[in-house]
C-alpha cells in the first residue's frame, strides 16, 4: 500500500482573489473550536500570560488542541501576547513564544518592540491595535519591521483604512467590525493605571469608560449627573463589509475575548454568512481564508447577543450616533411598545413571540435603565417576576435575553465540514483510490487478489466509505470506476478508508506553509522624522528602547507605568463630549456660550479635564 499526493488547482491560487478571513475571539480552546465550527477563517486567544485580557490566558495544552482542530480546515490561530513586558519577564516571553511556535500557531498578536530583538523562531508577528496603527507612515514603519498584518485603529473612517491599504498593499490590513469599543486610541489610555494602578496595556484595564461622571464647568457647577459620557456604544459592520473588502481591509476581527460560547457561535454566524453573500456577489475578487462548509442549525442575529446598541463609528464619518450616556449595560433588540399596564402584568405591542424566561428592559423618563425577567408569557400579555413600578404606557421595551435563541445556543448549533468526492479503480493488480475536496486529492494504491462475489457490492462499498462521522470530512459523491463485482471485506474497505482519511488530513498534504520565510527581519527605517519617543512610545523594557535606539530614536522616554506623568493625557478620544451635547464650534455652527472649561467627575471625587483639540477633532482626558 502507498500514497501518491495530488495537488489540483485551487481557487486559492488565483491572483486576482483577495481572500477575506473572519476572526473570531475565543476565551478557551473550546469556544474557539465553536467559533471555527460557525465558520471563522482565524480565531485569536490569549497566551497563558502576556495577553491584553488578563483573565483571558490559556495553558499551552488548550492551544495546541485548538491548533490542531483549526488546521484541518486550514483556518489559522493567532495568539495575543499584546502586553508591554517588564524586564524581570524578557525571558519568560522569549520562552513562551518557542513552545507556542513549535505547535504551530500561525502568528502573535504583539505590541511590545523587545520582541524584535529577542532571538526567536520565524514566527509571524501581527502589529495588535495597542500599537496605535492610524496612519499610512505607522502602518509601513512596522511592515518593514517584518509585520505580516497590521490591526488598524478601530477610529479610522473608510477613507482612512484605503489611504492606508494604497500605500501598503503588500500588509495585511485587518479591521474590528464588531463588538465592544474603547473610547481612548487603544493603546494610549492610561486612566486605568493613574487611578487604580491596573494598566490597560498590561490586560488589566478597570473600564473606567463604563463608569458614571458628573460634567462639571470650572465653577464646579454640575452640568450633567450622573451619565456614562464615555461609555460608547458597540461596532456593528455587518452591512459595511463590502466597502471595507473594497477598500482593502482582509481582516475582519469581531471583539470579545471575555464573551461566553453562546455570543461567539452567533456573531461568527452571522459574519461568515454575510461574507459568503459578498464572496458570492465577487467571486473573480474574493475568497474566504479557510475552506470548509457550515451548516447551521439556528438562523444567527446579532441583534440577539449582547450589545449596547449599535454603531459604525467613525467608518463613514463622525456622527451623532456612537454613545451610550444612560447606561453601559445590554439593551439587546427592541421588541414593541408598552399597550397597557396592569397590577401583575402588561401588555406589549410586538410581533415577537416571547417565553418564559426572556430578559426584558426599558428606561425611564429620566433615562434610568430597569431590566426584568418574564416568569409567564401568553401572546403579548406578558407576567413579569417582579413588576417594574416605573413600567408605563408607551415605554420602548428591549429583549437582552432570548430564552428560546439561548437554548438553542446551548447545545450543538452548527456542523463543519469538507465535502469530498471519492473514486475507486481496478487497475492491474491494484485497487486504487482517490479523494479529493477539489483543492487536494489523495490517491491510495492496494495491491490485492480481488475474486467476484456472488451478490451486488456497490451498496457496501459505498456505505463503508461514508463513514466520515469523526472527521473533519463529508461525502459528496462515490463512484465505483470498474465494472467487475468485486468482493472486498467490510474490514478491509474499512482500513482503506482509515488511511485515505488520515493522508488527507496530514497537515503535509492540506495546507500549504505561507510562512517559510522568516517575520523577524529588521530594518533600519524610522517611523517619523521627530526622533523623540514621550511616554506614548510604551517603552517599559531595555530590549524595546534598543529596538528603537537602533534606528535613531535618542530621546525616549519610559512608559507611563513606570513613570506615572502628572497632568499628561490619559485618554485621547475621537468621542467629544462637546459635539455629542451639541456645543461644537466646528461642526455645529453652535453659537451660544458654553463653559470654557469641561470637567469629569467620578463618583469618588476623582476629576478629569478635558482639553478639545478641534483641529485634530480629538477629546483628550488629563488626569
Amino acid at each position: 500500500m502507498y500514497i501518491r499526493r495530488l495537488h489540483s488547482t485551487s481557487t486559492k491560487l488565483c491572483s486576482n482573489q483577495s481572500a477575506l478571513e473572519l476572526l473570531a475571539p475565543a476565551k478557551t480552546a473550546d469556544i474557539g473550536i465553536e467559533a471555527i465550527r460557525h465558520g471563522a477563517d482565524a480565531v485569536y486567544i490569549g497566551a497563558p500570560q502576556f495577553g491584553a485580557r488578563q483573565a483571558a490566558g490559556n495553558s499551552l495544552e488548550d492551544i495546541q488542541r485548538l491548533v490542531e482542530y483549526a488546521h484541518q480546515f486550514e483556518a489559522k490561530i493567532y495568539v495575543t501576547v499584546n502586553t508591554i513586558f517588564y524586564d524581570s519577564e524578557l525571558s519568560q516571553v522569549e520562552q513562551m513564544i518557542r513552545e507556542l511556535y513549535d505547535m504551530g500557531v500561525d502568528a502573535l498578536i504583539v505590541q511590545d518592540m523587545s520582541l524584535k530583538k529577542m532571538d526567536l523562531p520565524p514566527i509571524p508577528l501581527h502589529g495588535s491595535t495597542q500599537m496605535d496603527n492610524r496612519t499610512p507612515e505607522k502602518v509601513r514603519f512596522l511592515s518593514e519591521q517584518g509585520f505580516e498584518q497590521v490591526v488598524l485603529a478601530r477610529e479610522l473612517s473608510l477613507e482612512e483604512i484605503r489611504a492606508i491599504h494604497e500605500a501598503n498593499p503588500q500588509t495585511k490590513l485587518e479591521v474590528f467590525v464588531h463588538g465592544a469599543l474603547c473610547v481612548s486610541l487603544s493603546g494610549q489610555c492610561y486612566a486605568s493605571e493613574a487611578i487604580f494602578g491596573r494598566s490597560a496595556n498590561r490586560g488589566e484595564c478597570a473600564q473606567i469608560c463604563r463608569m458614571e461622571f458628573d460634567l462639571e464647568d470650572e465653577k464646579g457647577n454640575i452640568l450633567l449627573h450622573k451619565k456614562h459620557l464615555l461609555s460608547l456604544k458597540d461596532l456593528c459592520q455587518i452591512d459595511a463589509l463590502e466597502d471595507l473588502a473594497e477598500a482593502g481591509a482582509s481582516s475582519f476581527k469581531i471583539e470579545g475575548r471575555l464573551k461566553d460560547a453562546a455570543y461567539v457561535k452567533n456573531v461568527t454566524a452571522a459574519y461568515s454568512q454575510a461574507l459568503d453573500v459578498l464572496v458570492a456577489k465577487h467571486p473573480d475578487k474574493f475568497r474566504r481564508a479557510s475552506k470548509g462548509r457550515v451548516e447551521l442549525k439556528f438562523q444567527p442575529d446579532v441583534r440577539k447577543s449582547f450589545n449596547r446598541g449599535f454603531t459604525h463609528y467613525f467608518l463613514y464619518g463622525r456622527n451623532a450616533d456612537i454613545f451610550s450616556f444612560d447606561t453601559p449595560k445590554a439593551l439587546g433588540e427592541p421588541v414593541g411598545r408598552v399597550k397597557e399596564v396592569y397590577t401583575d402584568s402588561f401588555v406589549v405591542n410586538s410581533k415577537v413571540q416571547f417565553a418564559n424566561g426572556d430578559g426584558l428592559c426599558f428606561f425611564d423618563k429620566p433615562g434610568k435603565l430597569y431590566g426584568f425577567r418574564i416568569n409567564k408569557a401568553i401572546g403579548e400579555r406578558l407576567y413579569p417576576l417582579e413588576m417594574p413600578r416605573m413600567l408605563r404606557r408607551g415605554n420602548q421595551i428591549y429583549r437582552n435575553y432570548d430564552k428560546r435563541f439561548d437554548d438553542i445556543l446551548a447545545h450543538e448549533s452548527a456542523e463543519r465540514y469538507i465535502p469530498v468526492d471519492v473514486t475507486i479503480d481496478r487497475i492491474g493488480e491494484e485497487f486504487v483510490l482517490t479523494m479529493t475536496d477539489g483543492e487536494y486529492t489523495a490517491e491510495l494504491h492496494v495491491p490485492y487478489e480481488a475474486e467476484l462475489a456472488r451478490t451486488h457490492q456497490s451498496e457496501n462499498i459505498e456505505r463503508q466509505f461514508s463513514k466520515l462521522g469523526n472527521t473533519p470530512f463529508r461525502l459528496r459523491s462515490f463512484r465505483i470506476l470498474y465494472k467487475k463485482n468485486y468482493f472486498i471485506p467490510s474490514s478491509l474497505l474499512t482500513e482503506w478508508r482509515r488511511t485515505i482519511v488520515e493522508k488527507m488530513k496530514n497537515e503535509e498534504c492540506r495546507m500549504k506553509n505561507e510562512n517559510d520565510s522568516s517575520s523577524l527581519h529588521s530594518s533600519r527605517s524610522t517611523l517619523h522624522d521627530n526622533l523623540s519617543l514621550t511616554y506614548l512610545g510604551n517603552v517599559s523594557n531595555h530590549l524595546s528602547r534598543s529596538f528603537y535606539q537602533d534606528r535613531g530614536f535618542q530621546h525616549i522616554e519610559p512608559a507611563f507605568e513606570l513613570s506615572h506623568q502628572q497632568g499628561v493625557p490619559v485618554m485621547f478620544c475621537k468621542h467629544c463630549i462637546r459635539y455629542a451635547l451639541g456645543w461644537c464650534y466646528k461642526r455645529q455652527n453652535f453659537m451660544t456660550d458654553v463653559p470654557s472649561q469641561l470637567f469629569l467627575r467620578l463618583e469618588n471625587g476623582k476629576r478629569f479635564a478635558l482639553e478639545f483639540d478641534c483641529k485634530a477633532c480629538m477629546m483628550k482626558v488629563i488626569y
